[in-house]
């Protein structure tokens, strides 16, 4: 296993790279620093070739925290595996400060083995992997105080350093924003010999302060020509288990994900309900995509957007 970039790495586009104090003892100096030899990380031909036997990721983004990214991909992860059954899928948590999808996919306290491949994913199914920085922490309540450069150099590491294996599907949940970790992930995953291996969801709420940022998040797929595979809408409303009265707990005063969708000129993938029954499963680590209910149902015509979007 290799080591992560110094702590205070200026990055390998940087006119500083391999000059600076932090790149002393780095095996990457002279690289960085020849002005003759063109700068691109070292780290991206290793993803290339770990990553070859993976046909599409997909990454799953949002530009405000709290709208249910995590889990909402927990669910499409669930409900594709079930449905597509000859299908392989893999799961990559690359919300470094806060992971949150062993707990969601039941994996909590699971560890990661390594072998001369590297390391093996935790089997969530039969056609299930998970990798999370969360199976590497002594305890769940372990803070993660890194900068940049090292969290970046951990996503490295996941995506080329784990033994994915033949993959349909890799989905990535990360962090909310447009900063280091998604510029990370999309360097090391966009290859100009397959320009549409890439693509995105992106997950909103119904009210204008989500949307806000979500605005930012397409712009920020647009201009690294990301493909959007479209937006869903979480926690569009409420229903009531016992009186079955709706509510909308995110008044959608401006429109909704369907307005922005249109000023944007993105497809609308769907709307997921506020669900207590899908937050216990999640908290609990079930699977609850088996049972029929509106959750289930909206899933079904997301993911077959979703699918239908690869071929």
């Amino acid at each position: 296993m290799q080591a992560p970039p110094p702590e205070h790495c200026p990055g390998v586009e940087s006119e500083q790279a391999g000059q600076v104090s932090a790149c002393a003892g780095c095996p990457n100096q002279s690289i960085c620093s020849d002005p003759n030899k063109k700068r691109e990380d070292p780290g991206k031909a290793l993803v290339a070739a770990a990553l070859k036997d993976v046909k599409h990721k997909l990454l799953i983004l949002s530009g405000k925290g709290g709208v249910g990214k995590s889990t909402v991909t927990t669910l499409l992860t669930r409900y594709l595996a079930r449905s597509y059954p000859d299908s392989n899928f893999g799961v990559l948590d690359i919300d470094i400060c806060g992971p949150s999808q062993p707990r969601l996919m039941g994996a909590l306290g699971e560890n990661v083995h390594q072998s001369g491949s590297g390391w093996s994913p935790v089997g969530i199914d039969d056609n299930v992997c998970l990798m999370s920085i969360g199976f590497l922490l002594g305890s769940v309540d372990d803070a993660i105080i890194w900068r940049g450069p090292k969290k970046n150099g951990m996503i490295r590491q996941f995506l080329s350093e784990v033994d994915w294996g033949n993959l349909d599907l890799l989905l990535l949940d990360t962090p909310p924003g447009t900063s280091d970790e998604h510029l990370s992930v999309v360097s090391y995953l966009k290859d100009d010999s397959a320009p549409d291996s890439v693509h995105a969801i992106i997950v909103t709420t119904p009210q204008e302060v989500a949307l806000l940022d979500v605005r930012k998040e397409i712009n920020f797929c647009k201009k690294q020509q990301i493909p959007i595979v479209g937006v869903i809408e979480n926690m569009s409303g409420f229903r009531c288990g016992h009186c079955g009265h709706s509510s909308e707990i995110f008044p959608a005063k401006s429109g909704g994900a369907a307005a922005m969708c249109a000023e944007m000129e993105v497809p609308l993938l769907g709307s997921l309900p506020l669900d207590p029954a899908i937050a216990k499963a999640c908290d609990a680590g079930e699977d609850i995509t088996s049972v029929k209910n509106p959750t289930t149902e909206a899933l079904e015509g997301i993911c077959s957007k979703i699918m239908s979007s690869f071929n």
